[in-house]
């Protein structure tokens, strides 16, 4: 890890897990694009550049804010619709890298793979680095949990891809 001028200041972690859903692949894999997150991600709101903007076309831009007010900037860096979806993240003065979604069928569902590659570019960002991987499995079960919660109260689902 080497920071600026200043030295080493960051961390790196690739952390990867994977949960179960009871939607097919395609069914499931809007929920993991910018637009489909607003069904289940309490809080999510994309804020994009280009009206009418595609959230799958390879190289759209929007912006999110955190619990904390800090800005992120989101690209969509490959898609392959209904199979997975990679983007870039770069969280100003605190984390850069990506995020990979892929999704498979399998017996009464899908397999949803989240891999985060993420890169603190400061002291502080890099504590609260580990944290988070410290705590990446509770956090993918909490995205679990709110999409099964979304789907019972029989919320929204996007169109099938």
């Amino acid at each position: 890890m080497t920071g600026g001028a200043g030295g080493s200041v960051g961390r790196r972690a690739v952390l990867r897990d994977e949960f179960e859903l009871p939607l097919t692949r395609r069914a499931a894999f809007r929920l993991f694009t910018a637009r489909g997150e607003e069904l289940w991600v309490p809080g999510w709101v994309p804020s994009f550049f280009v009206h009418d903007a595609d959230d799958l076309e390879i190289g759209t831009v929007w912006q999110t804010r955190d619990d904390r007010d800090r800005l992120t900037t989101w690209i969509v860096l490959d898609c392959e619709p209904g199979r997975g979806v990679r983007y870039a993240r770069v969280a100003e003065r605190w984390t850069a890298g990506t995020v990979t979604v892929e999704l498979d069928d399998i017996e009464g569902g899908c397999r949803v793979r989240v891999a985060y590659d993420l890169t603190a570019t400061t002291t502080d960002a890099a504590a609260d680095l580990a944290r988070f991987a410290d705590g990446y499995a509770a956090y993918l079960a909490e995205w679990r949990t709110a999409i099964l919660d979304h789907l019972a109260s029989g919320g929204a689902m996007p169109d099938p891809v």
